[in-house]
């Protein structure tokens, strides 16, 4: 069985948070925001480090995928998301052994002649329901990792 697979997500519009680290007002009203959106079968927020650039500070960026029937929260910007290939893994949230991850997914991209691709972030999203959370007692996480032909 295959533990990695390949996804296509499509350009679209995504509501940014902005960097922010979680408990700062912002990035709490963020997700507030998308967490009382109605529920949907995939999750649609994204989760992934971001370097700050011209001196701003490095943070956390989430983003929620912005369906037409939908408008973003006042304060959050609209972004164009380049979508692609994705390699996705999915794991136990924080308690992931993202070496040996790592390493599945290139031993997996190497056989079907992908390989990472630095141009677009790696993210993350937390795809256990509340219901599930409770008989599992954690979450599950889906890992991106974005891809390209070799």
């Amino acid at each position: 069985m295959q533990g990695i697979r390949i996804v296509e997500m499509p350009d679209c519009k995504m509501v940014s948070s902005g960097i922010g680290m979680f408990g700062e007002e912002k990035f709490t009203a963020f997700h507030d925001w998308f967490s009382a959106l109605p529920p949907v079968m995939y999750p649609q927020n994204f989760l992934f480090w971001e370097d700050g650039k011209d001196g701003e500070p490095s943070g956390m960026h989430w983003l929620q995928k912005l369906e037409d029937n939908m408008s973003a929260p006042e304060g959050f910007e609209v972004i164009d998301f380049k979508g692609g290939l994705y390699a996705v893994a999915t794991d136990i949230d924080q308690q992931t052994d993202m070496d040996a991850l790592d390493a599945e997914r290139d031993a997996f991209l190497a056989k079907v002649g992908l390989v990472v691709d630095e141009s677009r972030p790696r993210m993350g999203n937390v795809i256990t329901s509340p219901a599930a959370e409770k008989i599992l007692g954690y979450n599950q996480m889906d890992y991106y990792t974005p891809v390209k032909v070799k």
